[in-house]
Formats: C-alpha cells, sequence, structure tokens
C-alpha cells in the first residue's frame, strides 16, 4: 500500500447544493464564495468552463456520489492543492466518507489552516509566480474507489493421531492454503474518464486582440483561514484514477471573446405605434 499520506475531512462540510458539473463517481462544482453563487459551466467543445470574477475568492466542492470512501487527488492550475508539488495522480488528497460533500477553499498549509483561492491575473497566480505558467487556467479532480478490504480465510482442519513428521507436513500444508485464500483479486480495468482539449486556438484577428487587452485569469495565494483536517489511510482499487473531472476557467470577458458564452441580447423594443392616443383609464391608486 502506497505511504503517502491522506486526508479525512473533519470540519468545514458544505451545505447540501446540487452540484452542476457532474461526474460518475463524484459531482464537482466551482463557487464564489464572495456571493455564494455556484457557477454555471458552459460546455465547449468537449470541455466545462465557468467564468471567474477576478477578485473573488471561490471553493471546489466535491460530493461523494458511491456508497463507499473516494480518495480526491486536487489539482489548481496543474499545482497540487494539498502539498504544491507539480500535480500526478499518484499524490496526496481528500478522502470523502460515503455520500460526503466538502468545499475545498484554499491551499493546504497545515492540518488547520489555508490560503484561500482567489481569482486574480495569471501574472499573479500561485502556479506562475512558483515558475509553472504553463496549466493556469485549469482545476482537476482525480478520483479513486478505495480496495475492497478482502476477508481472510483458513480452511477446517482435522486432527488425526499420528507422528510428528505427518504433523508439520499437515501445519505446512494448512498454512499454504491459507496463504493463497488470501490472495486480492485482480484491479479492474477501467479507463480514465478524461476528456482531451479539443479548443484549437482562436479566430479572428478582433478576439486575439481582446484577449490580448484582457489578461488570463489565474489563482491567487489568498489570505490564511481557518480549516481541520486529519489524517488517514486509503489502499486504492487501482493505480490510476477511476475518473477525471476537469474544469476549465476564465474571466467573463475572456470566454465571451473566445465564443464559450454568448452575449446577452438586447430587450425588445417598446416602440409604440399610436403615441399621440391616450390608453384606456381605469381607477387609479390612492396617493401615498
Amino acid at each position: 500500500m502506497s505511504r503517502t499520506a491522506y486526508f479525512a475531512i473533519i470540519l468545514g462540510l458544505a451545505t447540501a447544493c446540487k452540484a452542476q458539473a457532474m461526474g460518475g463517481v463524484a459531482d464537482v462544482a466551482v463557487i464564489d464564495r464572495d456571493s455564494g453563487e455556484i457557477l454555471s459551466p458552459h460546455y465547449y467543445h468537449g470541455e466545462y468552463w465557468v467564468a471567474g470574477k477576478p477578485g473573488a475568492r471561490y471553493s471546489i466542492e466535491i460530493r461523494n456520489r458511491l456508497g463507499e470512501r473516494v480518495l480526491a487527488v486536487t489539482s489548481v492550475d496543474g499545482v497540487n492543492v494539498v502539498s504544491g508539488a507539480t500535480a500526478a495522480w499518484d499524490q496526496t488528497g481528500y478522502v470523502f466518507s460515503p455520500g460526503e460533500s466538502y468545499q475545498i477553499t484554499g491551499w493546504r498549509k497545515s492540518d488547520t489552516e489555508i490560503a484561500a483561492f482567489t481569482f486574480t491575473e495569471s501574472p499573479h497566480s500561485y502556479a506562475e509566480r512558483t515558475g509553472r505558467p504553463a496549466n493556469v487556467g485549469v482545476i482537476g479532480v482525480a478520483l479513486f474507489r478505495e480496495r475492497p478490504v478482502v476477508a481472510q480465510y483458513s480452511p477446517p482442519t482435522i486432527n488425526y493421531p499420528t507422528d510428528k513428521a505427518e504433523q508439520s507436513a499437515s501445519r505446512a500444508a494448512n498454512s499454504a492454503g491459507a496463504a493463497d485464500a488470501r490472495v486480492l483479486p485482480a484491479a479492474p480495468s477501467q479507463e480514465p474518464a478524461s476528456k482531451p482539449s479539443a479548443l484549437n486556438g482562436l479566430v479572428g484577428s478582433n478576439i486575439a486582440e481582446r484577449l490580448a487587452a484582457a489578461p488570463k485569469l489565474g489563482t491567487g495565494h489568498g489570505e490564511r483561514e481557518y480549516s481541520y483536517v486529519d489524517h488517514t489511510e486509503f489502499a486504492r482499487m487501482q493505480n490510476q484514477p477511476n475518473e477525471i473531472i476537469r474544469i476549465r476557467y476564465d474571466s467573463f470577458d475572456n470566454l465571451l471573446a473566445m465564443g464559450i458564452v454568448k452575449r446577452p441580447r438586447p430587450p425588445a423594443s417598446t416602440t409604440n405605434p399610436f403615441p399621440g392616443s391616450q390608453d384606456r383609464q381605469y381607477v387609479p391608486d390612492p396617493p401615498g
């Protein structure tokens, strides 16, 4: 079993709400903590995008949909949110009990403290400030199911009167049978449910100019806040994730320029074809 430290959530459970980015193992949503709004995902070219507000604090809400424990290795801008290492599947993460929901609100600094996630211009993001700008603008959750505990079975033995050599042979045979019975079944083959990027660039000089004027959004290293966790052990069912949920994010203006969100239509005109004629009058309200 891996010696990696995993974290069990013991405080700060999120209130129940309907996450909008759905998965098979868990639901994942991005929440603006300043407004309390769940950021609506926009599905575009095979990926989910959300629009973040520069300066706002945000959280990643994960809700375990299974009746068993689940490990969520979580990354922001290509950085593990617990350890600060360049993110990889085999790293530390949060362990969720059956049906448990929790909001990851920042970069973990200790068992009792985090630095808040904040939407900020990419040059001020934690990833870029630590020399890792390549993956700014993406949130990833790699989900692992737990390896089931296999009950140990020892076959019954019958004690017949015999000499010491036969007793030793019998004990050796019984021990071999018990060892064979404890072999774990092979892990099922299951491909990660990740979706590769399908955004092949921007079309048109006007779009490129608008994006040049609006910096890309990243995640900053915000103020310290209390957030409590404990340590636990977790044996993964398999080496690769059972599911990967990927959410990209940027400012609303940038998503608008890329065509991911549509510009709201202006309200319909209320012109009057007979402006010189008064409408029929009814009983007016009293003064005051």
